[in-house]
């Protein structure tokens, strides 16, 4: 219910005005004393003494009481409402953290090297890693693990091992045509070759494939061959070269021309070069066992590409030779 006041009655006026400043004093003080929130002091005094003084401070309060009530007239408006008690002693509530102050922060770090003289030096005897006898009581436990990586690999489930080969499921054979691209994976051990009738444009891959004899017709680009175990490769000629990945046992013969071999970590390959790929050039990384078989007038002769390379240091720099075992 809204009361209206006259302008006429200078008492009521003076009263809400009085009240109006209350709520201004309220709102001054909090921003000055609490301007992040009112904080809770954790020690202090007992409720019912808090309590005195509350009513104590009221009584002596500057606002003065609303004035009796005119014969006949209007009736005053009730008194401001009554201070908020202290919380009940089984329930305090918890002291809230001041903000921090970041000028002392600021303070600190413009210290530089001085900020750290302050701490306390730990002697060497307080050391666990130099005194295994306080690892016992140490706060921190040790690592169970050796390396003390913090990288370490999580141990694998109890009981499970790698199924084996015979167990594993075996796709389906795939010689498929692919725009311009020859796929050729998951044959093993077929009855025959695998022919493929290549053009200039074509690229072919190899991958997963054991035992097989792929053979490819007519000049193509370059052929690829990865994870292929005892494959062997015949090409007529190739305008790029040919890539052989992790394929141990392989084997590959050039009837025509090729620029470039590329073989990584293969361990075990056999080169047959015709007249006309004498010329190509045969890149290894990785791998052993690496026999090249040139082309005589009866047969070929296998030359071994070297895997020994001994490293020294001579006018600052280091210097690389192929290792001769003569005798």
């Amino acid at each position: 219910m809204l009361t209206y006041i006259r302008p006429e009655n200078k008492t009521f006026v003076e009263w809400v005005r009085a009240y109006y400043k209350l709520f201004e004093a309220q709102s001054e003080y909090a921003k000055k004393h609490h301007p992040g929130g009112v904080s809770w002091n954790p020690n202090g005094i007992d409720a019912k003494e808090a309590a005195k003084q509350t009513s104590a401070s009221a009584s002596s309060s500057s606002i003065p009481p609303p004035p009796p009530p005119p014969a006949g007239g209007i009736p005053p408006p009730p008194g401001p409402p009554p201070p908020p008690g202290p919380p009940p002693p089984g329930a305090a509530p918890t002291p809230k953290k001041s903000p921090a102050d970041m000028n002392a922060v600021f303070d600190d770090l413009n210290k530089g090297s001085d900020v750290t003289k302050g701490l306390k030096k730990v002697d060497p005897t307080q050391m666990t890693h130099k005194n295994p006898s306080l690892r016992a009581t140490a706060p921190v436990p040790t690592r169970s693990d050796s390396s003390g990586s913090l990288r370490s690999k999580s141990p694998a489930p109890p009981g499970k091992k790698p199924k084996p080969e015979a167990m594993r499921t075996k796709k389906p054979p795939r010689k498929e045509l692919d725009g311009n691209r020859w796929i050729i994976e998951n044959f093993d051990s077929p009855n025959g070759p695998v022919e493929i009738e290549a053009e200039l444009s074509h690229t072919i891959l190899i991958s997963r494939c054991k035992n097989t004899t792929i053979q490819i017709h007519g000049k193509t680009n370059a052929i690829s061959v990865d994870n292929s175990s005892r494959a062997s490769l015949i090409v007529d000629s190739l305008v790029s070269s040919v890539d052989v990945i992790k394929c141990p046992n392989f084997a590959i013969q050039v009837l025509g021309s090729l620029p470039t071999i590329l073989l990584d970590q293969v361990d075990g390959a056999t080169l047959f070069l015709g007249k006309d790929s004498l010329n190509t050039e045969i890149f290894t990384s990785k791998c052993s066992s690496i026999n090249i078989n040139l082309p005589t007038e009866d047969d070929y002769a296998e030359n071994a590409v070297p895997e020994q390379i001994r490293s020294y240091i001579k006018d600052g720099k280091v210097v690389s030779e192929i290792v001769e075992h003569a005798g």
